[in-house]
């Protein structure tokens, strides 16, 4: 039997967290999860513990990571900000300039930036199509690229669940030669030493904590519109794949993402401190502030909630009303989030295995960010 202790490390002024942390693993609000907050590029709280698996048979330890759903968007956005910030994407531009595949079907309008806001009119395969489509990049994108728009590109969002990682990383993949994964391997993990990866090798395996499905999910939710059935029905998201070789090891740039808060946290601190992490600068000011260019606003066609979206992040707004002008953040299924705040230069991070049924973070996370941000304050 694993020990399931709280372990890592606060400054000081962070009591409040860890207290809060740890309240949240002994009370069955957590079963294994992890929390990361960096100041000016600094580590002030990296915290991990509880259980990898509900057996509670492996403790959750400092190198435990797992499947952060759509936190994962981040960091596909971050390379794509990126490889704009270098002049080898132009988010102004049609995506048909990179995919020429992609005009299809009324297609030929359709600028990165939609892809980017999730406002392009392509949440998901219209059609029902199995699992295996998750798993064939090729198939993946050549259906998308032959779909039509299920409303007008740029009008509205309707969040692109799983296709958004499809489509942002199939412009990625024509505009530099590799893929989103690799371009995040090669270019930001390695040289951060950053323990993320969309595309997991085998190797790594026996580090990855399970996730519990949310509670209540029984049989097949119906949906009242084509446009959410595209966006999660299609295929149906199951939690189980997450526990698969083959869901961990292809390249699932909206949701398939492994990592941990100290990893999702550190990988931040580019868009936190204008572009700069580690001593190496990955991105100008101006580039890492065009996540901050809303794109789209108003209602989301998916998710039935006010939104705001930038380039590849939500924006402050209803939905955040905390957030201050200069921050970004998204969340994923289950809920993991992070919070980027660039007057600040700070980042906040959370991961776990017990999953809520919510899409986009939950009280743990918002509960943990606030103690954070009171000791900051501070």
């Amino acid at each position: 039997m694993a020990d399931g202790m709280t372990d890592g490390f606060t400054e000081d002024r962070f009591a409040a967290v860890r207290d809060q942390f740890e309240q949240n693993l002994s009370d069955g609000t957590d079963l294994g999860a992890s929390f990361c907050v960096t100041s000016k590029g600094e580590t002030v709280v990296d915290l991990w513990g509880g259980f990898a698996d509900p057996e509670k048979t492996r403790a959750w330890e400092k190198d435990t990571i797992v499947n952060v759903y759509s936190t994962t968007k981040t960091i596909t956005a971050l390379v794509a900000l990126y490889l704009a910030d270098k002049g080898l994407i132009d988010f102004d531009a049609p995506v048909a300039d990179y995919w020429p595949e992609f005009a299809a079907n009324g297609k030929d309008a359709v600028k990165v930036s939609h892809l980017m806001s999730h406002s392009a009119g392509l949440p998901g395969w219209a059609d029902p199509v199995d699992k295996e489509v998750l798993y064939d990049w090729e198939r993946a994108t050549s259906l998308l690229a032959a779909q039509a728009p299920m409303w007008e590109p740029g009008t509205a969002s309707g969040y692109h669940a799983l296709s958004q990682g499809y489509l942002v990383g199939e412009v990625i993949r024509r505009a530099d030669g590799r893929s989103v994964g690799t371009v995040f391997r090669e270019d930001f993990a390695e040289p951060l030493g950053v323990d993320f990866h969309i595309g997991l090798p085998a190797s790594e395996d026996h580090r990855v904590a399970e996730l519990t499905p949310p509670p209540g999910l029984r049989g097949s939710p119906s949906y009242d519109s084509a446009i959410k059935e595209a966006a999660f029905a299609h295929p149906p998201i199951e939690v189980s794949e997450t526990r698969t070789r083959a869901w961990r090891g292809a390249e699932i740039p909206a949701a398939g993402g492994t990592g941990n808060a100290r990893a999702v946290a550190t990988v931040h601190t580019i868009l936190a401190n204008g572009g700069v992490a580690g001593g190496k600068r990955f991105l100008s000011e101006a580039g890492c502030r065009k996540a901050l260019e809303c794109q789209v606003e108003g209602t989301d066609l998916v998710l039935d909630m006010p939104v705001r979206f930038g380039m590849g992040f939500g924006l402050s707004g209803p939905m955040s009303p905390a957030l201050n002008e200069d921050s970004i953040f998204w969340g994923g299924y289950g809920g993991s989030l992070v919070l980027i705040d660039m007057a600040a230069h700070t980042t906040i991070a959370y991961a776990m295995n017990r999953m809520e049924g919510t899409t986009t973070g939950d009280m743990r996370a918002i509960t943990l960010a606030a103690a954070a941000w009171q000791a900051l304050g501070s």
